[in-house]
């Protein structure tokens, strides 16, 4: 017998381009899902990381801790956390990496230590990082300046009345580029010392950082 071609059966609407189709972004998300741009080496990078709604403040006293340490383990060759302050509902950290995999692969490593060390101090599960971070290429001496500033002095501009000078949420203690010379705390630094020229020089062409000064918004 000859093999007769039987219809094909009508498919239930799934799969093919539609619209609304995709990967639904989560509430409040600031950052499109668009391919990461190419990264150099030379340039240290501004990082903006958003908790999701609802979570315990991250400054507690029990969370605080235990972010800080993630934070000192998830340094490599390829990948350093230099500088961080840590708020309410977000994160702020200047990184350094050799390539885009390397700054891709550093934060994703990260985001994984902060949510398990969150969800096991507040007996939790679930997420923990809202979206996905902002990540802004710091490619002048001034730019890092600036993001030195905003990073460091973060507290102030979320809390009217900071009764400190520096913030015990952040690596600000550990920072030897304030104008007032504060003595370096006793406890080893959780962050890795910068290997860029721009992190480790070339801000200071344009004057050390007051303790005092409250960064204005970016």
């Amino acid at each position: 017998m000859r093999p007769t071609q039987l219809p094909l059966p009508s498919t239930s609407g799934w799969g093919g381009r539609r619209a609304g189709a995709g990967r639904k972004a989560a509430p409040h998300a600031n950052v499109a899902h668009h391919r990461r741009p190419l990264h150099a080496a030379r340039h240290p990078v501004h990082v903006t990381w958003r908790a999701v709604s609802g979570l315990a403040s991250l400054r507690g006293i029990e969370v605080l801790p235990e972010l800080v340490a993630s934070i000192a383990k998830a340094s490599s060759e390829a990948f350093r956390v230099v500088h961080f302050s840590i708020q309410d509902d977000h994160l702020h950290l200047v990184v350094e990496a050799s390539d885009r995999s390397a700054l891709r692969l550093g934060l994703q490593g990260l985001g994984v230590r902060l949510a398990r060390a969150t969800n096991r101090v507040l007996r939790r599960s679930g997420r923990v990082l809202g979206d996905r971070y902002h990540a802004r290429a710091l490619r002048t001496p001034r730019e890092v300046k600036h993001a030195l500033a905003y990073v460091l002095q973060n507290f102030k501009k979320h809390q009217r009345f900071a009764a400190t000078l520096l913030d015990p949420c952040s690596s600000a203690v550990w920072f030897d580029g304030f104008r007032e010379r504060a003595p370096l705390p006793l406890a080893a630094a959780p962050v890795r010392a910068p290997h860029t020229w721009l992190c480790r020089v070339g801000w200071r062409r344009h004057g050390l950082l007051s303790a005092q000064a409250r960064p204005a918004p970016r």
